[in-house]
């Protein structure tokens, strides 16, 4: 049974940056595409970023300010979110998905228990 739990949120200044990590246990995840998601009070969980292989996609709104990368070796998933803005608070969570790299949340089959970003302003 796999598990991953997130860490690295926290109370950030707009402009700032905050290093997500995303580690993976009870498996080997090498083989799986990981995601980042996020969901701010009161909306819908959204996708933010993906990693499968060597390939990475990112949500239009943060493309240019976040780096998702993995260190298969060390079972962990990072987001280096850069120039962060007000409308990035949310709780940002990590999963993984059996079917490589992928936007949709039902794709995702482990997820972790999310962790606060908050940016302010």
């Amino acid at each position: 049974q796999g598990q991953l739990v997130e860490s690295g949120g926290g109370l950030v200044q707009a402009g700032g940056s905050l290093r997500l990590s995303c580690a993976a246990s009870g498996r080997t995840f090498s083989n799986y595409g990981m995601g980042w998601f996020r969901q701010a009070p009161g909306k819908e969980r959204e996708f933010v970023a993906a990693i499968s292989g060597g390939t990475t996609t990112y949500t239009d709104s943060v493309k240019g300010r976040f780096t998702i990368s993995r260190d298969n070796a060390k079972n962990t998933v990072f987001l280096q979110m850069n120039s962060l803005k007000p409308e990035d608070t949310a709780v940002y969570y990590c999963a993984a998905s059996r079917l490589g790299l992928a936007l949709r949340k039902d794709a995702y089959v482990y997820w972790g228990q999310g962790t606060q970003v908050t940016v302010s302003s």
